[in-house]
């Protein structure tokens, strides 16, 4: 499996499918610090949310084949900067989470524009509750 960064606000899935992608069971809570679980690294939402923080993840970046920019679909307030995929000199995607909490396929458009906004590319669509869209994911990341 690649291993890969996942960034995103607070609260927007990341612990949750870490969690899934690696097979891990139990609770997910709030990410303190940088976690590595599985090949997975995850980062609190702070450092996306914050700018002084973006070299933390720059750094470890490094240390990855590429990022994964997460956004809710379900959040209303975009805090995904523009254009930033072009800072981590490694290939960015987007996963737009929580689809299966979606009010329709227009929210799901609007979350999928706003990740490309970042710089992303693919972009991937997935619930970790249901499952949805994780297949795909997983072929990208090269997991069996």
């Amino acid at each position: 499996m690649k291993r890969a960064l996942l960034i995103g606000k607070s609260g927007c899935g990341k612990t949750t499918l870490a969690n899934t992608l690696a097979e891990r069971t139990g609770e997910s809570r709030k990410t303190q610090s940088v976690e590595v679980i599985g090949d997975l690294i995850d980062t609190p939402g702070e450092y996306l949310e914050r700018k002084p923080f973006f070299k933390a993840l720059t750094v470890t970046a490094m240390d990855c084949d590429c990022v994964m920019i997460l956004l809710d679909c379900t959040d209303a307030q975009i805090s995904i900067p523009p254009l930033i995929a072009g800072i981590f000199g490694r290939p960015v995607v987007g996963v737009v989470t929580k689809i299966d909490l979606a009010e329709n396929e227009r929210v799901l458009s609007d979350a999928a524009d706003n990740v490309r906004m970042s710089g992303a590319w693919p972009v991937f669509r997935v619930s970790s509750v249901s499952g949805e869209g994780l297949e795909e994911l997983k072929a990208y990341l090269g997991s069996p």
